[in-house]
């Protein structure tokens, strides 16, 4: 095969992404009028339908049209699409239908409805349906896959007043949703196998994942995904239940999207996944039995929509089931069935959607008598009808004689008679309902007992199926002329790319077995309808099992298991989580240890000196100081300080600046909102724990402490066999980043991305801890805040003078400092986050000098602004690398030389330092500003009542709630 390059590039991206532009303007436009909206609608499938349609001759050619965007490279994550024979049946089929449904949906939704919305859903489906079968990446694949299953929850719950919608749209979501889930994981096994998650890759190399030991677990992962998206046995209950949907969306979810996921994936899979007596077993088995049980369920199905979506489940079987076969000839019939039950199946839940939107009633013993009042109906409904019992001319006779013939030819478990055997009975009760549909709809006398008077539609509701059936007969009649040439073209691109066997589309093929049973079958099915009155009442009091109600049970179980779980291990207590963590990080690491291997110390330990014992050794006496005295907050905070400070100067003496300067400021930043939280608590807290407690935690502790530290030992003791990251960063640092600070171009450019996520999430904290001060300022918890007594006796000049003035004094030069220390930041220790810790600590002193009043009556900022500011900064500054054509965040640097100064160097990164600078004093600033507004001061208690302390006036009884107190 060869690939066209050139505008088919873009066209591709246009295709797939057309439908989601779109999906914007239904809802727009809905004020402008329920045309406007379909049109909108229509015209955004319209698009899309021709962008598709210009490839026609290079896919003729057997030519693949390609389109690749190299997105997140380092992950195998590729936004590459392709275009070959199978990607553009399918999507034909989605856009084709897609338009019709339309159309359709136009004249059937009622005024009530919010079409806008509507069209909104059916869009957003459709481009994740197109994103599936034009997808050249299993991941990107998957993402659409996942987007099918939200979007068709929106779709069959769009009648959300009804409870069987809801319930539909839950269970869909459910089933869907978790073989979505199993075949991600396959997917990932298989792009492991291969090493590389391109599709095109992966079709390559049927040897190497057939041998693989994984293949099995791949294969029936990924089939897990494809029977559920397909409803097969025994995830077929689901399908019944989404009828509650809007008959276009059961239209489109039964002929060409949603179903067809499944049946597109495993076509697409077959050259590397097929030909094994595991996928034969697998895949024939479950579609032969899918196959017979919905057709036999379908005949005693009275809702319309019921039998043909039962119906829908038997031919999704079928097919399933020719592509489980393995052969060239058996794949070529499921392309051809695909097509035919694509067209007669529309056209079938169109009538269906008709004849309830006429009459009244889907109910079946409620109709008859049709085909005088609504003639119309009556040609489209028997024309689609008989196409899918396999009648001659029609196009479900070709494909259904194909299949038969497939099955002659098939052994199961030695066994020449089984497959035909059971495929002869499904087509028996599938000529059998389908008579029904047409005999107890349309036939037999008229009634006077109708919900509604029946009557033919305006020209807008039958107009999409009759477009269909028209497709239907000419399909039939002139198949090698009409399809033909797409059959082949798709066959070719299933079998991958192999010669295709010799086989015939046309309607007689002498007197071979597939005709004998075809005839069976027929005469079989008016048998079966003759006595369907007595069957129906047999098959009512036959005891069997009721999908929905195991469904509802197994949901409850594990709701209850789920709900168990939840309590016993996410109670609130702290406590519990962390000795989980630890005793399964310890648990783990000894596994690892005793099962492992570890070479023989390679390094000599360097002589300690004084200095650095005695900064251990006041370490350990902080450390151990605070287990001993943690009930005392105060002394605790204060002894954290200590370790703090010792920590910061052991980064020093082990050349890490950039870390001391840090931590030195972050415990000072930390010890100042500590100290205003610690304002609201008991001095004290209180014995939580009981002995036996304490100890145990203390045996975990040390185990934990003393496996940590011997891990590092073990690590410092031997060199690497490998390259570390930290030699491509020293290397890197000027070469890639422009500056000889390695830890600041690590945060600025290398690891950028992992910097901008931390200033968002520290911005996000910092406006919970706002949002939370503001619901409590709202309460009367705030008079008891006010109201509490000092524990200790206050100074009677609550700000000294000596403070104020010195703060004043300081301010101006600790803001020098910073900007000095983010200029210099690239090259030397320093940097913006630094900076904008160093410039929060300047105006913390503010508040604590002068006081929360003074400070914020001279405020000239915005906190919240500045948080926000930051963010957007350093996101423009990422943005920025993607108009180079680099990745996201990638700097640039070079040398400028402005006279009269010396040429200096000018990096990107600033920008994004700035963006940094602005959101971490944003959000120091905002938090220090929500405590402060809780803070007690002479004078602002007494406007405020007094309010009671639920800790005090109910205490906690037992254990675990006086943990969580």
């Amino acid at each position: 095969m060869t690939a066209q390059t050139g505008v088919s590039h873009l066209s591709l991206f246009l295709i797939a992404a057309l439908p989601f532009l779109g999906a914007v303007f239904p809802a727009l436009l809905i004020r402008a009028g329920r045309n406007a909206a379909a049109s909108a609608a229509g015209l955004t499938t319209f698009l899309a339908l021709m962008g598709l349609l210009i490839h026609i001759p290079s896919v003729m050619r057997g030519e693949v049209v390609t389109a690749r965007f190299d997105w997140i490279p380092g992950l195998g994550l590729n936004a590459n699409f392709m275009l070959d024979g199978l990607g553009f049946l399918f999507a034909l089929l989605i856009l084709g239908i897609g338009l019709l449904i339309v159309l359709y949906a136009r004249f059937y939704l009622s005024r009530e409805d919010p079409m806008g919305q509507f069209y909104t859903y059916l869009l957003l489906f459709q481009g994740a349906m197109v994103g599936i079968v034009l997808s050249d990446n299993i991941l990107l694949l998957l993402i659409f896959w996942e987007l099918t299953s939200l979007s068709s929850f929106l779709l069959i719950g769009y009648w959300r007043h009804l409870p069987e919608g809801r319930q539909g749209a839950r269970m869909a979501l459910a089933v869907t949703g978790s073989g979505g889930l199993a075949m991600i994981a396959g997917m990932l096994i298989l792009g492991n196998i291969v090493g590389s998650y391109d599709l095109s890759v992966i079709l390559q190399n049927k040897e190497l994942i057939q041998a693989s030991p994984y293949y099995l677990p791949a294969l029936i992962l990924i089939l897990l995904g494809c029977f559920t998206k397909s409803a097969q046995f025994p995830f077929h209950f689901w399908l019944p239940h989404a009828m509650a949907a809007p008959t276009p969306v059961s239209a489109y979810l039964h002929s060409a999207t949603m179903v067809k996921a499944g049946l597109f994936l495993m076509a697409r899979m077959w050259p590397v996944l097929a030909g094994t007596d595991a996928w034969f077993y697998i895949v024939a088995t479950t579609g032969l039995i899918t196959m017979l049980l919905g057709a036999v369920i379908a005949l005693f199905k009275d809702d319309l929509k019921a039998l043909l979506a039962f119906s829908t489940v038997s031919h999704l079987g079928l097919v399933t089931m020719l592509l489980g076969f393995g052969t060239k000839i058996a794949a070529v019939a499921a392309i051809f069935h695909i097509i035919n039950h694509a067209t007669f199946k529309a056209a079938l839940f169109m009538t269906a959607g008709i004849v309830d939107h006429e009459t009244g009633t889907r109910d079946v013993k409620r109709l008859g008598g049709l085909r005088h009042l609504m003639p119309i109906t009556f040609i489209i409904g028997t024309i689609a009808a008989l196409s899918m019992a396999g009648l001659p001319p029609l196009n479900g006779f070709l494909s259904k004689e194909m299949m038969l013939e497939e099955t002659v030819h098939t052994t199961w478990l030695n066994s020449h008679y089984l497959v035909p055997g059971l495929a002869l009975l499904a087509a028996l009760f599938s000529a059998a309902y389908s008579f029904r549909f047409v005999s107890h709809v349309f036939l037999g006398p008229e009634r006077d007992d109708y919900p509604a008077h029946p009557h033919d539609p305006p020209v807008g509701l039958w107009l999409a199926p009759a477009f269909l059936v028209v497709l239907v007969v000419l399909i039939g009649l002139y198949s090698a002329a009409i399809v033909g040439p797409l059959v082949a073209v798709v066959s070719s691109a299933v079998i991958g790319g192999e010669k295709l066997p010799y086989y015939s589309l046309k309607l007689w093929h002498g007197f071979t077995p597939a005709l004998y049973m075809s005839a069976v079958a027929t005469l079989g099915g008016l048998f079966l309808l003759s006595l369907h009155k007595r069957g129906d009442q047999i098959w009512n009091v036959l005891p069997r099992p009721e999908a929905k109600v195991i469904f509802e049970a197994v949901i409850d179980a594990l709701t209850r298991l789920s709900r168990w779980i939840t309590d016993e291990l996410h109670n609130g207590v702290i406590s519990r989580y962390a000795i989980i963590l630890i005793a399964f990080t310890v648990g783990i690491g000894y596994y690892a240890f005793a099962t492992g291997t570890i070479g023989l110390e390679t390094r000599v330990p360097l002589p300690a000196q004084i200095i650095p014992i005695i900064g251990w050794i006041c370490l350990v006496a902080a450390t151990l100081a605070i287990m001993w005295f943690h009930r005392n907050r105060l002394l605790s905070l204060v002894l954290i300080g200590v370790v703090g400070l010792i920590v910061s100067m052991a980064f020093n003496y082990l050349s890490a600046p950039d870390l001391a300067l840090t931590q030195i400021s972050v415990e000072v930043v930390t010890m100042i909102l500590l100290l205003l939280s610690l304002n609201f608590l008991p001095t004290e807290t209180p014995w939580d724990s009981s002995a036996a407690r304490r100890w145990r935690d203390a045996a975990i502790s040390v185990v934990a402490g003393v496996g940590s530290g011997a891990l590092i030992y073990a690590l410092m003791m031997r060199d690497f066999a490998f390259p570390t990251i930290s030699e491509f960063h020293l290397a890197n640092s000027y070469k890639g980043g422009g500056g000889t600070n390695v830890v600041n171009v690590i945060l600025v450019d290398f690891r950028g991305f992992d910097t901008f996520g931390e200033i968002i999430v520290l911005g996000i904290a910092a406006l919970i801890i706002f949002a939370l001060t503001e619901a409590v300022l709202s309460t009367n918890v705030r008079g008891y805040l006010l109201n509490r007594k000092p524990h200790w006796p206050q100074s009677g000049d609550s700000h000294p003078l000596m403070m104020v003035v010195a703060t004043r004094v300081m301010m101006p030069i600790a803001l020098m400092v910073g900007a000095y220390i983010f200029f210099r930041g690239h090259n030397q220790p320093g940097g913006g986050f630094i900076a904008g810790l160093i410039v929060a600590i300047a105006y913390l002193m503010q508040y604590m000098a002068s006081g929360y009043t003074w400070a914020i009556e001279r405020q000239r900022f915005y906190y919240h602004g500045t948080i926000g500011w930051g963010v957007l900064i350093a996101a423009a500054t990422g943005l920025g690398a993607w108009f180079n054509e680099r990745p996201f965040l990638t700097s640039d640097f070079g040398y400028i030389h402005w006279p009269p100064l010396e040429e200096f160097e000018w990096a990107t990164a600033i920008l994004f330092d700035t963006g940094v600078f602005l959101a971490v004093l944003g959000a120091v600033m905002l938090a220090l500003d929500s405590l402060s507004r809780f803070a007690w001061q002479p004078g602002m208690a007494q406007e405020f009542p007094m309010d009671i302390n639920p800790l005090r006036d109910n205490p906690p009884e037992d254990e675990n709630e006086k943990e969580q107190a």
